[in-house]
């Protein structure tokens, strides 16, 4: 009999079994399916709102470092070649000194800031990669263009230095380009003549890269006075994101820890009574032939198979319950992880009972009182 043939046989076998005790069978369903549901309930609702309050700490404004630096520091464009060479860094762009300008259709209208923009990043603000007019080509915030009055987002903009700029879109401004509001930008073209810059804005790809990648972009600044230059990060964020998460999820796996090992418990109890009730049979199956792997195969996949049913239904329910709290869901991988888990502990359980029915003398249990 192939390897293939005797796994099936045997699964037909542990279904048989279960089927011929329904009640014990139902007993370890409810169990894991109440010992899933539980944690769910309880640390699954705890990692959901982990997740929720990580979710908003954990955006790029969190990952920023921000380099401000006067006029005559000496901080130009060419920076942003040189942290290229740096890992770890999401998003990269450059913003020239702000330059007030007003809407051309309006002599005395609002002035709001433009800055020139550099960066091969700047298409994550809704810039187009190939402006129709390179170099003058603005793009503006919602709140500039409600301030310059261009309801339609296009119309024409006057500098103070005399520039002449032609808005084109609307972008979308990310957390960690708010300070810059009301913003205005103007993409320009790389070229081999370093241009000045106010304000570099470096993302990192994690929080706990922010203070490493800051060190490392602060030593490739290349400024004439590193006293003109101020440089800020959100450490303290990704200090308390740590701080959050360690405390969070400490005690969701001391919750499951315990609740899994009582279950743990109360599986290999009642396995255990089921086996002294049924030792005779398992003597029988022990006189026939049947080896102590196959007594121990049997009882593990029957466990394997009421704990995946339990695990199903538990996840379920728990799942229904969460959503119609309101609870925030935790993801999906933790919901399978509790399952697989679940499953894990009942098979677990199950093995002392399944090496003391193997271990039965057939002729002791078969022996007329």
């Amino acid at each position: 009999m192939s390897a293939l043939r005797r796994w099936r046989a045997v699964a037909r076998e542990s279904l048989a079994i279960a089927l011929a005790q329904p009640v014990a069978s139902l007993v370890t369903i409810v169990m894991v399916a109440g010992m899933c549901a539980t944690v769910l309930l309880t640390t699954g609702r705890t990692v959901g709102a982990e997740q929720a309050v990580l979710g908003s700490i954990d955006s790029a404004g969190t990952r920023s470092i921000v380099v401000r630096a006067e006029p005559d520091s000496g901080l130009d464009t060419g920076v942003l070649d040189r942290i290229a060479n740096i890992g770890g860094i999401q998003w990269a762009g450059a913003f020239s000194d702000a330059t007030d300008a007003r809407n051309s259709a309006f002599a005395g209208g609002t002035r709001v800031p433009v800055r020139l923009a550099w960066g091969d990043s700047l298409g994550a603000l809704g810039v187009s990669a190939h402006p129709a007019l390179p170099d003058t080509s603005a793009y503006a915030s919602s709140q500039a263009l409600q301030q310059l009055g261009m309801p339609g987002d296009v119309g024409g903009l006057v500098a103070t230095t005399g520039a002449d700029y032609a808005v084109v879109g609307k972008i979308a401004v990310p957390d960690y380009l708010q300070f810059l509001e009301p913003l205005v930008v103007v993409p320009q073209a790389r070229t081999a003549e370093s241009k000045p810059i106010g304000v570099l804005v470096v993302i990192a790809d994690r929080p706990d890269l922010v203070t490493p990648i800051a060190a490392a972009v602060l030593s490739v600044l290349a400024v004439d006075d590193p006293t003109k230059v101020k440089v800020s990060t959100s450490e303290s964020l990704a200090t308390l994101r740590g701080l959050v998460k360690g405390q969070l999820g400490s005690f969701g796996r001391n919750l499951v820890i315990v609740i899994f090992g009582l279950t743990a418990l109360l599986v290999a109890a009642i396995l255990y009574g089921l086996v002294m009730l049924r030792r005779k049979d398992f003597g029988r199956r022990r006189a026939l032939g049947a080896s102590q792997g196959l007594i121990v195969a049997l009882l593990l996949s029957q466990v394997a198979g009421l704990s995946a049913i339990g695990a199903t239904a538990g996840s379920i329910a728990a799942a229904i319950g969460l959503a119609s709290g309101g609870d925030p869901l935790p993801g999906l991988d933790f919901f399978v992880a509790v399952s697989v888990l679940a499953v894990a502990v009942g098979m677990i359980a199950a093995v002392l009972p399944a090496l003391v029915a193997a271990k039965r003398d057939p002729l002791r249990e078969l022996r007329v009182p």
